[in-house]
């Protein structure tokens, strides 16, 4: 493929329609919800399940760096680590540091006027202790994919020979989470069940509550490259997969319709977590369309999601400011439009002018 193709990623790969149409998806899901909670409401408060797409964010990475890192283990290789951290930086640092100026710089442009502090976003444990109504909160999922990045390479140099190690750590992050978010749940009571400040700071942002999905996404990953025999069986039933993901997602919504109880905080992030990894093998799987039809747009989206999520509250607030401004209801047709086509045309610019260059850079420097 020609040099000048949009995203570099794939100048000598082919991409992978399924996971494109996924990310997409995923970014598709958080742009709606963010602009749902600060007043581009959807008709029936559809927008409020869109949280979804971080999690489904999260069992991609957990697949994609999973497999990464696998590759050369299955192939009873080292794995290259100087060339991984150097990829990951060059992937996700410079547009995630010209947003963080932006916040720190230009603050009249924030969401809310209050932010975590400086330090916190520069290690990368904005997660830690966060809670709602803060600028830029939306990175406590970053915070957590870096996390991953550096932990995972690390845990699989220590536990490579230990073939157990694939079954036992798994299930005891998967049973942890469960006991770490029951724990909590019990510890902070409010008054129709779990107080919503305290499920915020102690379970929905920090990074030891939701691993799930990544440890799902690995977990798949680890299938593929180590059981090939067991994936392409996998891959055989993916189309009996669906129908039983999308059901286990919406009950996991479901559970949250209510109040906030225990149990809603012990198993509602695990059932999501289920029913996006079948949705991923859903996607790579040969006996499905989705490997297979490019939907038009998917590559695009999936191009610049990561630029999209970064600026995408500035530019909801810059949005909500012209609104005021010009007596444009929140919810009217318009307004929905407007912010819509906002998001993804500075998303695109920001993929364009930072993310994309220094795409190029890696492709030659770290190939």
């Amino acid at each position: 493929m020609r040099e000048t193709v949009i995203d570099p990623r794939f100048a000598n790969r082919e991409r992978q329609p399924g996971l494109d149409l996924l990310r997409a998806l995923a970014i598709i899901l958080v742009v709606i919800y963010h602009a749902g909670i600060f007043g581009f409401t959807l008709p029936h408060r559809l927008h409020r399940f869109g949280w979804i797409g971080v999690d489904l964010f999260f069992v991609l990475s957990g697949y994609l760096i999973g497999g990464q890192l696998l590759a050369p283990l299955a192939r009873k290789q080292p794995m290259n680590l100087p060339r991984f951290f150097s990829r990951r930086a060059l992937r996700i640092m410079p547009a995630y540091f010209v947003i963080l100026a932006v916040y720190f710089c230009l603050p009249s442009l924030r969401e809310f006027p209050e932010i975590s502090p400086l330090w916190k976003f520069l290690i990368s444990i904005q997660n830690i202790n966060l809670r709602g109504g803060t600028a830029f909160s939306h990175a406590w999922s970053l915070a957590i994919e870096d996390q991953f990045y550096l932990a995972l390479p690390l845990l699989l140099i220590f536990i490579n020979g230990w073939n157990r190690a694939a079954f036992i750590i798994p299930l005891a992050v998967f049973i942890g989470g469960l006991a770490l978010r029951g724990t909590f749940a019990y510890l902070n009571p409010g008054e129709a069940g779990v107080s919503f400040s305290g499920f915020q700071k102690f379970i929905y942002y920090p990074t030891w509550t939701r691993l799930d999905p990544l440890v799902f996404g690995v977990v798949l990953a680890a299938l593929e490259k180590f059981r090939p025999s067991l994936w392409n069986r996998l891959m055989n039933f993916a189309t009996w997969l669906w129908l039983p993901g999308l059901a286990a997602i919406a009950y996991g919504l479901a559970l949250g319709e209510n109040d906030l109880t225990i149990a809603t905080c012990v198993w509602q992030f695990p059932l999501i977590a289920v029913g996006m990894a079948t949705l991923l093998v859903c996607a790579v799987s040969p006996r499905l369309p989705f490997r297979r039809v490019e939907i038009p747009g998917a590559a695009f989206f999936a191009s610049i999601a990561y630029s999209v999520y970064l600026s995408h509250k500035l530019i909801i607030h810059a949005i909500i400011q012209f609104c005021s401004a010009h007596n444009i209801a929140l919810t009217s047709v318009s307004a929905l439009l407007l912010v819509e086509i906002c998001i993804y045309g500075a998303g695109l610019i920001l993929f364009l002018s930072i993310e994309r260059p220094f795409l190029q850079l890696r492709r030659r420097i770290a190939h």
